[in-house]
């Protein structure tokens, strides 16, 4: 008799080189996209689309960040909360000056809040993991209360957390976590290119780059691009340029 074999969904690992190219790939498509939006009316080809792919790459490479081994001892998740914080702040006039949001123009928040719920729930479930059950509560009102304040709602959340619970313990569940979160985004973007970031981690899985970390970087270029772009309209908008958003 032959038994069944089950294998366990293989692990994700990529150095920290890759990590930092994969960042960098998802500044570039997220800058592309901006611009199409903010400063072309979305008129340029391919870069709307190319750009739906950087929310969930910045996403997944900040799961698995917060899953290394002692990261929340370490006060991982503690530091870039509040890194995310401060700069989700600073980002927030230039973003409410290009428009696009609803509800007075305030609504939804920037993506950094979004990378924040994403760790302050994941810190929640760390602390209720440690016998602290009521944080339970905590993680699950955070997710989703905060989850519906930020850009890409639940599913770019659900993403963030899904793409730790597997790196942290490849298992069936957290793959459909993944799996669910896209099929979210795709409903939410009206395409399904976000999609596309899955291939590249894993194509990353086999790129053992070596990049020097930028710690600040990442977090200063959002607020600061999003205001060079506001700027960049004004001599725009003297010329006769009109926006749209």
């Amino acid at each position: 008799m032959i038994e069944p074999c089950l294998h366990a969904p293989p692990r994700l690992h990529l150095a920290n080189g890759t990590l930092e190219a994969l960042k960098w790939l998802a500044l570039l498509l997220m800058t592309g996209d901006h611009v199409n939006k903010y400063l072309f009316n979305e008129t340029l080809p391919y870069l709307f689309e190319a750009g739906r792919v950087a929310m969930p790459l910045f996403v997944m490479v900040l799961g698995y960040n917060l899953a290394r081994p002692g990261a929340f001892e370490r006060g991982v998740h503690r530091r870039a909360a509040k890194r995310l914080f401060l700069f989700g702040l600073l980002a927030t006039p230039p973003f409410l000056a290009l428009g696009g949001q609803w509800w007075g123009g305030w609504y939804p928040l920037n993506i950094l809040f979004a990378l924040l719920v994403i760790t302050l729930t994941a810190a929640a479930c760390e602390r209720a993991a440690a016998r602290q059950k009521h944080y339970w509560v905590v993680a699950l009102l955070v997710f989703t209360g905060g989850g519906a304040l930020v850009e890409f709602w639940w599913p770019a959340v659900l993403l963030g957390l899904s793409t730790l619970w597997y790196v942290r313990r490849p298992n069936i569940m957290a793959a459909l976590g993944v799996v669910v979160s896209f099929a979210g985004l795709s409903l939410i973007n009206g395409n399904s290119w976000a999609v596309a970031a899955l291939p590249v981690l894993l194509l990353a899985t086999r790129l053992p780059l070596k990049l020097p970390r930028w710690r600040w970087l990442f977090y200063a270029y959002y607020p600061l691009h999003l205001l060079a772009l506001l700027l960049i309209r004004i001599p725009m908008a003297k010329a006769g340029y009109l926006f749209f958003i």
